[in-house]
Parts: C-alpha cells; structure tokens; sequence
C-alpha cells in the first residue's frame, strides 16, 4: 500500500509540474508577442504602431462601455450557437460513420472537398440565400467547425478494435447501443481534441464573417469600423481583445474540460 500511495503522489507531482511549465511556456509566449509588438512601436510612427500601454489604455476604456459589451454580447451568441449546432452534427454524423462504412467514405469524400474552400468564400452564398442578419453569419461558424468535428471522429472510429465490434455484434447490440457503448468511448479523447481544432475554425470563421457582413454588433465589425476610420489604436484594442477571448477560452474552458474527460490520461 504505500507503494501505491507513493507512486500516486509522484504522478499527481509530475501533473502539476507538467501544468506549470506550460503556464510558464504560454507567459514566455505572450510577453515575447508583446516585446516585438512595442519594438515595433518604437521604429515606427504612432499613426502607424500605436504602443502596448497606449492599446492597453483604450481595450480598458473599451471594457467599461455598453458599445463594447453589446459587441462581445452578440459574437459569444453567435459563437455558441454556431458551434454547439456544428458538434453536434459533426459528432453524429461522425458516429454514424463509424458504423455505415459506404456512408463514412462518401461523407470524407465531401469533407475533404469542401473544406478546402475557404469559410469566408461561403459569406456571400449564404447573405442571398438569407438576407443580411445572424443567421448567414451562425451558418458559416457551423460549416467551418463542421468539418474538423466530424473528421476527428470518423478518423477515431476507424482505430476502434474490431474484436469489441466484433464482441458487441454477437452479444446482440444494436447500432444504437454501438454507437453509445463502444465507438463513443473510444474516439472520446480524438472528439474533444476535434472539438478545440473546431473552436478555432468558428471563432476564426465568425470574425471574417462579421468584418465581411457587417451587420449588427460584434467584435470583428467593430475592428473593420476601426480599419475604415484609420484608428489604429482601435485596430490593435480588437485585435488584442480577439486573441485574449480565443485563448481563454480555448486554453482555460477547452483546455480544462479536456482534462476533466480525460482524467486518466493525464495521470
């Protein structure tokens, strides 16, 4: 017994050290990004290279104000709603591949075709088939994260041990019950890892789309207002709330949630 106990506690000792030199490698990152940007700062007019603490003055502005607010306000909702419909879809129809094999090729076949087309290439399809409004916008954010999720998955299916498909087809299961108890288990650590490939695909597809649409309030129509009026110092504010927002929430919510489902391979 303190064998055990001892072995656990050296793992649970390397998990933590494990998280802080990547904490220490993301601090290292960022102050190395915020180093050149103020290097370049100084080379360069303001009119051109506003610096760090003149663009951090005005995001703080920024936060505090109901415009600011309503624009981040309507990207998450766009956010959220384009992405949980492409996991989703891209979850079942990457399960079902897993059990339909004609199914599974022809459905690679037309993700592999169709997302090397560009998602913002989609924008002006989607605005004359629905007008201008969220909707056009919702629907590009779903494609984009679309196809990462369900590649993911229908790659995950295809190293499942047939002895288990094999096992669960004598035993009588149904494809219901081999979705859900044999090929959902195993492609969950390929799904979640699919799932942050997706994230960056909508959250990179939804600012295109906003910069593009222009319509109503969000974050990338507020950084193409600021481009058209030459205000840099806005340009760099956007730029710099749109990076904070995807990391947090790709390395904080993504990233922790990730380790909650797949505990036991962290330890």
């Amino acid at each position: 017994m303190p064998a055990i106990l001892l072995f656990e506690t050296s793992m649970s000792t390397q998990i933590r050290l494990s998280g802080y030199r990547k904490k220490l490698a993301m601090l290292v990152a960022i102050l190395s990004i915020l180093l050149l940007w103020q290097i370049a700062a100084w080379f360069l007019p303001d009119f051109l290279m506003p610096g760090v603490p003149t663009v951090m003055q005005r995001l703080w502005e920024d936060v505090q104000s109901s415009k600011f607010q309503a624009a981040l306000s309507g990207s998450l909702t766009r956010l959220g709603i384009g992405y949980i419909f492409a996991l989703l879809f891209g979850i079942g129809f990457g399960l079902l591949g897993g059990v339909l094999f004609f199914f599974r090729e022809v459905l690679k076949s037309a993700i592999i075709i169709l997302q090397s087309i560009p998602s913002i290439a989609w924008v002006p399809l989607f605005l004359i088939l629905m007008g201008f409004g969220n909707l056009p916008m919702i629907v590009v954010i779903a494609l984009a994260a679309f196809f990462p999720a369900a590649l993911s998955v229908m790659n995950a299916t295809e190293s499942v041990l047939r002895v288990h498909v094999s096992a669960a087809k004598v035993m009588g299961a149904s494809h219901w019950a081999m979705l859900r108890r044999v090929y959902l288990p195993a492609v969950m650590p390929e799904l979640i890892t699919g799932a942050q490939l997706a994230f960056g695909n909508a959250w990179r597809a939804l600012i295109s789309a906003e910069m593009l649409i222009g319509f109503g309030h969000g974050l990338g129509r507020s950084l193409a207002y600021a481009g058209e009026t030459a205000d840099m110092v806005g340009v760099m504010s956007n730029i710099l709330t749109i990076a904070i927002l995807a990391t947090l929430i790709d390395q904080v919510i993504l990233e922790n949630l990730k380790r909650r489902l797949l505990r036991y391979q962290y330890v």
